[in-house]
């Protein structure tokens, strides 16, 4: 399998283009900035694309099943990787981002190793990269296909982006989908593979905290809004849609269920928009089975996005046919198989839902007002 890696980031760009029409010229300048960076980057991902990622090799003496992390600074720059500032076995300095990321890689490492057995983002022990202090007042974090990057944000829409443990997860999570399944970076499978990082970025967030399904929070990126914003993160699983409502980022747009799905040609086919719908399905079956979440619920998951059938182009009720195969294989027939059957009825994926999208369905008109949108 011919392995197409995407320039993949935390923030939809519909957040940062309804920013361009602030009245506070600081915000227009910061969310230019980072679209205007982030098309720099998909343009880079798309050549690195076609000529090839280079191949990276553990350091001399370093064990395979441990993590290897580096963390770089850019110095408020775009050059990647930076200056090397921490490696693999040395003590904390006194820069708070720079730990807060290298502890992020340690513990999404140790997540995947130590719940599903998963050597490093590639299964043989990838060594882990990550940059910080990317570019000026850059309000996103983003997996360019070979490393880990992350602004220091604006400091009053959006803070340091390695605060959220959930940020860092789920963007290498965007790795490890790029080395199994490697779903296309458009429509419904693009929008599976944001949300199958969702997903694993909460697990990772829960198995760190040592959560069960109620104790969880159930919401990506908290922490990341500034003080003055109303909104508790830029998604909720439990509840999508509900977010944040806020004068500066407008209301959260995600739908939770088929009957709202949204059809557009923008965001990719609203790939950060329509993830709503797989990640509450998960959540359903979370909630239904109980316990830690990364357990069974998780299992079910991680076994369909490494088993070697997923589709490129899986649609969503690819997906949750094989998440039903998934739990009937692993646990036979019972509360885990019919848990997940009955999430994806209720947001109407599986037979009782109404209005699934073909693959081939033509874009319609986009969510809202078209200038809350960027064009790709």
């Amino acid at each position: 399998m011919k392995i197409s890696p995407v320039h993949c980031s935390i923030v939809p760009p519909h957040i940062l283009s309804r920013l361009l029409r602030a009245e506070d010229p600081r915000h227009v300048a910061f969310a230019r900035r980072t679209l205007e960076t982030d098309a720099y980057e998909r343009t880079r991902r798309r050549l690195t694309t076609v000529v090839g990622a280079p191949p990276v090799a553990l350091p001399e003496g370093a064990l395979a099943d441990q993590p290897h992390r580096t963390v770089y600074d850019a110095r408020h720059s775009t050059d990647l990787p930076g200056r090397r500032v921490l490696s693999e076995g040395s003590a904390h300095g006194e820069d708070a981002t720079v730990n807060r990321a290298y502890e992020g890689l340690r513990a999404t490492f140790e997540f995947y190793q130590e719940v599903y057995g998963r050597n490093s983002i590639d299964g043989n022990g990838l060594p882990l990269d990550a940059t910080v202090h990317y570019g000026e007042g850059y309000c996103n974090a983003f997996w360019n296909g070979e490393q880990m990057v992350f602004g220091d944000g604006d400091r009053d829409v959006f803070l340091d982006f390695t605060i959220p443990i959930d940020v860092i997860g789920h963007e290498l999570t965007h790795g490890v989908s790029q080395y199994t399944a490697n779903l296309s970076y458009f429509g419904q499978p693009g929008a599976l593979n944001e949300s199958i990082s969702d997903i694993f970025g909460s697990l990772i967030k829960q198995y760190a905290l040592g959560q069960t399904v109620g104790e969880a929070d159930w919401l990506i990126g908290a922490g990341l809004l500034g003080p003055h914003i109303a909104g508790m993160a830029l998604r909720s699983m439990k509840a999508p849609g509900t977010a944040y409502d806020d004068v500066l980022l407008g209301r959260d747009p995600q739908p939770a269920t088929m009957d709202d799905f949204v059809r557009t040609s923008r965001d990719n086919g609203g790939v950060h928009i329509n993830s709503g719908i797989p990640n509450h399905a998960f959540y359903l079956v979370a909630e239904a089975l109980g316990g830690h979440a990364w357990e069974k619920a998780g299992q079910i998951w991680y076994d369909v996005l490494t088993g070697g059938q997923l589709p490129q182009d899986a649609l969503f009720s690819d997906f949750a046919k094989l998440t039903v195969v998934a739990a009937v294989a692993r646990y036979g027939h019972g509360v885990e198989s019919d848990a997940t059957v009955n999430a994806w009825g209720q947001v109407g994926v599986l037979e009782g839902g109404k209005g699934v999208p073909t693959a081939h369905t033509p874009p319609g008109p986009p969510f809202g007002d078209e200038d809350d949108w960027d064009e790709e």
